[in-house]
């Protein structure tokens, strides 16, 4: 099959999966509510830990990694062999293309999640070492301050920053490209998707994140809106 058509296909069932909406189905099976009415009003794993406790914000964030992890590792193979010229670039837009359905969700008018948990599926198949330095940051990071939006970002820039020195030494190379492109491009989305966070943040009213804080059917102040609305 040639790369082009390759390419559009991959970009299609890549997008479908990322833009699955887990959390919200979780919270409607779980709770029968809407999620998006409910905590910061997010379809992420942290709104749905916050409103229906660590359980079952465990699962969609599984659920949301598993969505990044599973259209890079299988969709390319469909039309090149590990280790062929552009199996790497199929492998980078599956992952672009899942996490811009994640936060871009055509089934829920295009408004999704943040990306985190899916984009960290990502990135474990696509750099393993570089997913990993992201997840000790934002590890770090919650444990200091508990504050999603703000592990969030750190973790972001982490894996743009940690990128650019592994593939040294020259990480704009033809052969590096699409990854050097995919590692500044999704976390910097990251960010923009972060903005109102950031904006709390440097007015210090970025709220500490705590499993099961909200219960389900309870009213949420429009101040509080997606202040715990990540992943």
């Amino acid at each position: 099959m040639t790369s082009p058509i390759a390419e559009l296909i991959t970009i299609a069932l890549a997008y479908l999966c990322g833009s699955l909406p887990f959390g919200l189905l979780i919270a409607r099976v779980v709770a029968g509510i809407d999620i998006r009415e409910q905590g910061s009003g997010n379809i992420g794993a942290t709104n749905v830990g916050r409103v229906l406790g660590a359980k079952w914000g465990i699962a969609a964030l599984l659920l949301d990694a598993l969505k990044g992890l599973l259209p890079v590792l299988l969709i390319p193979r469909c039309f090149a062999e590990a280790g062929a010229g552009w199996f790497i670039l199929l492998q980078v837009v599956a992952g672009v293309s899942t996490v811009v359905g994640h936060m871009f969700p055509v089934w829920l008018k295009f408004r999704g999640g943040k990306g985190v948990a899916t984009s960290l599926g990502v990135v474990m198949v696509l750099t393993p070492f570089g997913s990993l330095a992201a997840f000790s940051g934002f590890a770090l990071c919650m444990l200091a301050s508990r504050i999603v939006a703000l592990s969030s970002i750190v973790a972001a820039l982490i894996f743009a920053i940690g990128q650019m020195f592994i593939l040294q030494p020259n990480p704009f190379a033809v052969e590096k490209l699409p990854l050097s492109v995919f590692s500044l491009a999704v976390p910097a989305l990251i960010v923009v998707q972060h903005r109102s966070n950031i904006g709390r943040l440097m007015r210090g009213e970025e709220k500490k994140f705590q499993f099961g804080k909200s219960k389900a059917g309870e009213e949420t102040d429009s101040s509080d809106q997606d202040s715990q609305g990540t992943a």
